[in-house]
C-alpha cells in the first residue's frame, strides 16, 4: 500500500499535466490530447479512490478485518 504522500504527489503531478492538455485543447482540438485527457482524468480518479481506501484503512483499520468481526458480531447476535 503506498502512502498518503505518495498518492498526493501522483494526483498532482498528473492534475499539472492535465492543464497543459486542457490549455492546448483550448487552442483548438486535438483528438490526440483529447484521448489524454481522457486517460488523465481516469488516473487521477482512481488515485482520489485509492486516496480514500488508504484514509480509511489508517482510520478504521483493513477493511476485511472489520468485516470478519462484523460477521462474528451477527452470527452472536443471533445466537442469542
Amino acid at each position: 500500500m503506498r502512502t498518503l504522500n505518495e498518492i498526493k504527489q501522483e494526483i498532482d503531478e498528473l492534475s499539472e499535466r492535465r492543464v497543459g492538455v486542457m490549455r492546448a485543447l483550448s487552442e483548438g482540438y486535438d483528438a490526440t490530447l483529447a484521448e489524454e485527457h481522457k486517460h488523465l482524468e481516469e488516473q487521477i480518479a482512481q488515485l482520489w479512490e485509492e486516496q480514500r481506501t488508504v484514509r480509511a484503512t489508517l482510520r478504521f483499520g483493513d477493511r476485511d478485518l472489520i468485516i470478519q468481526r462484523a460477521r462474528q458480531e451477527e452470527r452472536l447476535s443471533r445466537a442469542a
